[in-house]
């Protein structure tokens, strides 16, 4: 499975996007992300990861003990999930992913359990899942 997160606008504070899932034009879900610096500029728990494709598994998060997704091999980062929340303060580099946004600094209605599932069912029919991140162009 693929996934493809397509960044779209920016503000001091946060990056915003929408989830797609393969080929299908309609987003999964829209996401939340710290800002996006330039390369080597990384503020700890303040900086989106760098645009690229990752590979995703599922697995236990000792901090937030659950299964989550887990992006793999992230230069720079670790630890990066995708999960649930509402602003940049929620984010710490990681990815949230929601129902709707509100505005643009912040999202609503946590979609973390969806795409966990899909990406655990993916995962279980032997398929290989990955993330391109796309940057605002």
């Amino acid at each position: 499975m693929e996934l493809t997160l397509k960044r779209y606008t920016a503000t001091p504070t946060t990056t915003l996007g929408m989830l797609f899932r393969d080929d299908d034009p309609s987003p999964l879900c829209h996401t939340l992300e710290d800002v996006v610096r330039p390369a080597g500029a990384k503020v700890k728990g303040k900086t989106a990861i760098p645009a690229g494709r990752y590979e995703v598994i599922v697995n236990m998060s000792n901090r937030f003990k659950r299964l989550m997704c887990l992006l793999l091999d992230v230069k720079g980062f670790e630890g990066v999930r995708i999960h649930g929340g509402n602003t940049s303060k929620d984010s710490d580099g990681c990815i949230i992913v929601a129902k709707r946004r509100l505005n643009d600094d912040t999202v609503q209605g946590s979609m973390e359990q969806f795409v966990t599932g899909l990406v655990q069912k993916a995962i279980n029919n032997g398929e290989k899942v990955f993330i391109t991140i796309k940057d605002i162009k």
